[in-house]
């Protein structure tokens, strides 16, 4: 049987580790799906229902195991699919491969049938963008794709047409003037220097050590940076804020972390970022400049990776490009260690009523169900060393300030784009690329909804995911969003029949139960992480409980009056809510 170029490509995937590929076939990827067939011992390929999924999960994978993640879709329809998930890994910085089909090279450019030009409609979202048109450029083409994507931490694109990925494996039709040289037989990827400029760290350890009042912003850039992070804040006697994306950077109950920061953030976060004279960023180039100090208000020192970031967010007066971990180890000998002053053991008394302040949210004895408890009960119960996956909007908040980061436990969202329906891809492709670890999915019921079929997808690839579905029958987070802009809600909430997805995890052969009383979360939940395959508690919750943020502004809580005063529907329910949650905050 002759070899075909679709094998040189998945080959060169296998030479690079790639082990995965998350797709769905379709008539323009044929010869792609015979190349993955030839070589399934070496490349397993991963079925979903929806390719957006598949760009999820690739981009999940990524972000979990620091390993470019591979999505494939066929031509037109198909490749558009993939955009979302796409533009997650875009944002968030993490390596992934797209590859597309496309019409036969000899009907481009007529109209044919799906033809869409997928190399133009993805010039934005991708980092390196190439069209096959020869099957001589495979491998090397590969080797570039896949460089790319780990370099600049982003998407690659490769589009090939038909004709191309059924050729000869090798061949040069048009008689290259060019030499084709065949690229190494080990691909090598040169990740850039990690290490700082002596330079630079000693201006870093400057500023640091003049500091007051200093504070540490860590994100995901130092998730594998623990250790280090830990050791100058002790250096520093600075608490340490996290993104929501590096929440697991430090364990949520080390005496040095205030939590989180920005609307899903804690009080402590905000108080500090108004008081900090020094602020030291560490593996984040957080977008919300608004929740960070005023310019002039405190001096700021960056460690980015990527030049083009260090130093855009706010003014910044000592940007360093390198690698959080190697820079944090070369700067603790230049930091002066601080006695005691004051300043850290002020924001951990202030920590200490936050944490109880959420404690006292996580009644069991509230109806309708909180959904603080439901995301309490989750964190009781999950191994130490867990995956939780979560969607966008309400449920975000609630796994901000109810999932606890202890031991080795993980916790990942789509951080900059914020999009729906990535909890249950990612949650899938982590189980995937971690079968001996609990993976669990915290959802809610408008993001699963989207993608709802991938719980199938799990069942049929016998991954045992965990969802729980923060079910209340609404789009919460725009609720409250209409509200703070002082609109009566409108188009928000599903009406009836409220969906009960417990019954679809049952019909893919999974587990499935429903909760409606508080009384039933807990055994709902340790039923679902005792089984042995994929299973699904949907939990119904109260529709009108506030995502608060932190600290509420004077035109937040004006806009929220107006809301109310302007004739929204169900202000009785959100005022007994709130005047609940702020007797639960007073002390049960």
């Amino acid at each position: 049987m002759a070899r075909i170029a679709s094998e040189s490509l998945i080959e060169r995937l296998a030479e690079w580790g790639v082990d995965t590929v998350f797709g769905m076939p379709g008539d323009g990827i044929n010869g792609i799906m015979e190349g993955l067939r030839r070589h399934r011992d070496r490349v397993r390929f991963v079925l979903v229902h929806h390719e957006e999924a598949a760009a999820f999960m690739a981009t999940g994978y990524a972000k979990a195991t620091g390993r470019i993640g591979v999505c494939l879709a066929t031509s037109g329809p198909g490749g558009i699919h993939l955009l979302n998930g796409l533009y997650d890994a875009k944002l968030d910085h993490v390596p992934v491969l797209a590859i597309t089909g496309m019409q036969e090279t000899a009907v481009l450019g007529t109209g044919y049938q799906q033809e869409v030009h997928l190399d133009k409609l993805f010039a934005d979202v991708a980092e390196y963008n190439m069209m096959i048109t020869n099957p001589a450029q495979l491998p090397s083409l590969v080797d570039l794709a896949v460089r790319t994507a780990y370099a600049r931490r982003g998407v690659a694109h490769l589009t090939l047409p038909n004709d191309i990925q059924v050729a000869d494996a090798g061949a040069d039709p048009y008689r290259t003037v060019a030499p084709v040289r065949a690229p190494e037989t080990a691909p090598i990827y040169l990740r850039p220097s990690g290490l700082p400029r002596q330079a630079d760290l000693a201006r870093a350890a400057e500023v640091l050590n003049s500091a007051e009042r200093p504070a540490i912003l860590v994100g995901q850039g130092a998730l594998h940076a623990r250790q280090e992070v830990l050791a100058v804040a002790e250096a520093l006697g600075a608490p340490v804020v996290k993104t929501l994306p590096g929440k697991a950077v430090v364990p949520d109950e080390s005496p040095y972390t205030t939590g989180g920061i920005g609307l899903l953030g804690t009080r402590p976060s905000e108080d500090l970022m108004d008081d900090a004279d020094v602020l030291f960023m560490v593996g984040t180039n957080f977008p919300y400049s608004t929740f960070l100090p005023e310019p002039g208000n405190a001096r700021v020192v960056q460690f980015e990776a990527d030049p083009a970031r260090a130093g855009t967010r706010v003014p910044t007066d000592v940007p360093v490009v390198c690698d959080a971990k190697e820079g944090l180890r070369e700067l603790l000998p230049l930091l002066t260690p601080r006695n005691g002053d004051g300043h850290l053991a002020k924001y951990q008394k202030l920590m200490a009523k936050w944490r109880s302040d959420m404690d006292a949210l996580e009644n069991p004895d509230r109806d309708p169900i909180a959904p603080q408890y439901v995301m309490s009960v989750i964190d009781d119960l999950a191994a130490d060393d867990a995956i939780l996956t979560c969607d966008s909007g309400t449920i975000a908040t609630w796994a901000a300030r109810h999932w606890t980061i202890r031991g080795e436990r993980e916790f990942y969202l789509s951080g900059t784009l914020a999009t729906m329906a990535p909890g249950l891809p990612y949650a899938i492709a982590m189980q995937h690329a971690f079968p001996g670890r609990q993976v669990i999915a915290y959802v809610g019921d408008g993001g699963f909804a989207m993608l709802m079929a991938e719980f199938l997808t799990a069942a049929q690839h016998q991954l045992p995911v965990k969802v729980v579905i923060n079910n209340n029958n609404s789009l919460g987070q725009i609720l409250w969003e209409q509200m703070v802009l002082g609109y009566p809600e409108h188009g928000v909430r599903f009406g009836r029949p409220e969906a009960d997805y417990s019954t679809w995890a049952r019909a893919c052969g999974g587990f499935g139960a429903k909760v409606t009383q508080a009384g039933d979360v807990v055994a709902a939940v340790r039923q679902a992480l005792a089984h042995d395959g994929p299973a699904l508690v949907d939990v119904d919750v109260n529709p009108n409980e506030p995502p608060m943020p932190g600290k509420v502004s004077y035109d937040q809580a004006k806009s929220f009056a107006t809301a109310f005063l302007k004739g929204q529907p169900h202000k009785a329910a959100i005022a007994t809510t709130l005047f609940k949650d702020r007797i639960q905050r007073l002390g049960d």
